[in-house]
């Protein structure tokens, strides 16, 4: 595996709603393998999948119920070591969710730590005697009745109980899990609700006041960053809704999403001034290791794009190419390349995790249309726009969605500065951003300027810090004319609405 894979355009899988292979309208790991020529087509260099370990649930997947053993639905260990293989073979890294905050309820652990007060395991999880009172975690009481005394805390919902990361024994054991699934070759993890990890509400003077992002988190975070660094070449990066740019220091995960700008860029696509200057300054004062993405299989983190830009491909592709050029590892949500649109007909999270749309194809003999996701209907309904959306009617059209994808994830992939390089000279006025990207390798340093006029009428950009009378070669759109720098290093760029413009600095 190439370094560079860790910063090229990661897509996220949910692998239950991605491709059946067997027909049993429920997408699995051979499905996934089948499907990553169409990834490698498509640019990717690494995919993160959802959820693939045995749950309680056999849906979302975060209430794990065995670390060690895959999703029955999904198939088996052997498929997935050969999913490794072939991503491997394309190049493609394969990052998994891995949950450290909680368990399933029907988890081993768990039901041993809730068979006794003085079982050896009870202390893995947070337990008290009473049930606290006076708490309140997203509007739930998160306290709930065992089944042999005392109350156990569980964030999230009854059925996922919260481990006890105070305990050296079960961060032990989640180190062990983590080295497990990196010996047989996995090249690193996207870490769940790290802000959720240790409780300090019981002993706070406000009751429940200490649920969430507490430093202790970052402590169990920076030992399991370590653990990843003795692998070579492997990534992780956290999901911290609430303070993510902490979890993006070096002293605790090191990468984390940039929750909070993804709202922004869409509202800057939308030529938002005020959006425009908050995704202009936000590289340069964050840390490093921030990933970007505009939607997940979250509804809190916003609706699929598509249905966020209202179905306007300008402020699409506006939003997309911003995420994708100016992200330090930009994440892309399975179907965002396409377009899909939510599932009109449902409601919440099963909104936004529907089948892929590869194509919109019936079976006329149940009037099933399975998308091309299955040979049966899909185990939840399709998306809204299917039949436009999908990956079989935009391949052949050079100007669909898709191809636009293609192109800006293969003029960023050609650039080193764009792939790896230190964000400068950003700026924002009016309607008009500019950034650079720049990266030095030995006495060699490449510069890529961008320039995105995100208003409904042309603009010119007043960019300023490049070397004197610098010529500046059109990369995007391509066969645009170029510009130069004058003396003092200074350009006026001449962006039309609702575009942007990529050049060589040279």
């Amino acid at each position: 595996m190439p370094a560079t894979w860790k910063n090229g355009v990661f897509a996220e899988i949910y692998v239950r709603g991605y491709k059946d292979s067997n027909g049993d309208g429920i997408g699995d790991l051979p499905g996934l393998t089948q499907s990553l020529d169409y990834l490698k087509d498509l640019g990717i260099t690494g995919i993160w999948l959802m959820p693939v370990t045995q749950s309680l649930d056999r849906d979302h997947g975060y209430a794990v119920a065995n670390y060690r053993s895959i999703e029955s639905d999904y198939g088996t260990l052997a498929d997935f070591d050969e999913l490794l293989r072939q991503a491997h073979l394309r190049g493609i890294g394969v990052v998994i969710d891995y949950v450290i905050n909680h368990s399933a309820s029907s988890n081993a652990l768990f039901l041993n730590s809730d068979n006794s007060p003085s079982n050896t395991y009870r202390d893995w999880y947070v337990w008290q005697n009473n049930a606290p009172s006076g708490w309140n975690v997203f509007g739930s009481n998160p306290w709930y009745l065992g089944n042999a005394g005392g109350a156990y805390f569980a964030a999230f919902t009854r059925t996922m109980p919260d481990f006890n990361l105070r305990k050296a024994e079960v961060v032990a054991y989640h180190h062990d899990n983590l080295r497990l699934w990196l010996n047989r070759g996995v090249d690193g993890f996207r870490f769940d609700a790290v802000g959720n990890l240790v409780e300090n509400g019981p002993n706070g003077s406000t009751p429940g006041s200490g649920w969430e992002s507490q430093p202790e988190n970052h402590v169990v975070m920076n030992g399991v960053r370590q653990v990843v660094a003795g692998y070579t070449n492997r990534y992780m990066v956290c999901e911290s809704p609430a303070a993510p740019l902490l979890f993006g220091a070096a002293n605790s995960c090191g990468s984390a999403f940039a929750f909070g700008l993804q709202g922004d860029v869409v509202n800057a696509a939308r030529g938002n001034t005020a959006a425009i200057s908050r995704v202009s300054a936000y590289f340069t004062a964050a840390p490093a290791g921030m990933a970007s993405f505009i939607s997940n299989h979250d509804s809190f983190a916003g609706d699929r794009l598509w249905d966020q830009a209202g179905g306007d491909n300008a402020v699409y592709r506006l939003a997309a190419a911003t995420n994708l050029l100016q992200g330090t590892t930009p994440f892309i949500y399975y179907g965002e390349e396409i377009g899909m649109a939510g599932a009109s007909s449902l409601t919440g999270d099963p909104r936004l995790r529907t089948p892929m749309s590869w194509s919109s194809n019936n079976i006329a003999s149940s009037n099933v249309d399975p998308a091309g996701f299955s040979t049966r209907a899909g185990f939840r309904a399709n998306s809204a726009n299917v039949a436009s959306n999908n990956v079989v009617a935009q391949q052949g059209n050079a100007n669909s969605l898709l191809n636009y994808y293609k192109q800006v994830i293969a003029l960023r992939t050609s650039r080193p500065s764009l792939m790896q390089g230190n964000h400068a000279g950003a700026t924002a006025s009016g309607t008009v951003m500019s950034f650079r990207r720049e990266v030095t390798t030995g006495a060699t340093t490449e510069r890529t300027l961008v320039v995105f006029n995100y208003g409904a009428a042309a603009a010119t950009a007043n960019v300023s810090g490049l070397p004197s009378s610098a010529a500046l070669r059109r990369l995007w759109p391509v066969g645009a004319a170029g510009a130069a720098a004058d003396a003092s290093g200074a350009a006026l760029i001449g962006v039309p609405a609702q575009s942007f413009a990529v050049f060589a600095v040279e």
